[in-house]
């Protein structure tokens, strides 16, 4: 049995109407390879500083299938969308 994946996002949105065409356009990618999420958004502390206004944790089914989502085309299309709209630390890593 693999461990599962996972994609931890701390950014700090810039532009939310652009930040929303993002979200629209991740939700293919992330139905396509059986994203779930743990944390999207929410009321957070940052006891050591700054972490961003925007915290995730996707869920994958494996380590693999993160990374596949992160380079499929359907994500890529949708990254842009972030990437115009704001500014963070993304990590994708194995867990349990």
């Amino acid at each position: 049995m693999s461990k599962k994946g996972y994609w931890i996002a701390m950014v700090d949105v810039r532009d939310p109407d652009i930040y929303k065409q993002y979200i629209e356009a991740n939700a293919k990618a992330f139905a396509k390879y059986g994203a779930t999420f743990a944390v999207r958004a929410g009321r957070h502390t940052d006891p050591e500083g700054p972490t961003g206004n925007r915290h995730v944790v996707v869920e994958f089914p494996s380590y693999e299938t993160a990374l596949a989502c992160y380079e499929s085309p359907e994500y890529q299309e949708a990254l842009k969308f972030r990437q115009a709209a704001s500014t963070g630390r993304f990590v994708i890593v194995e867990g349990a």
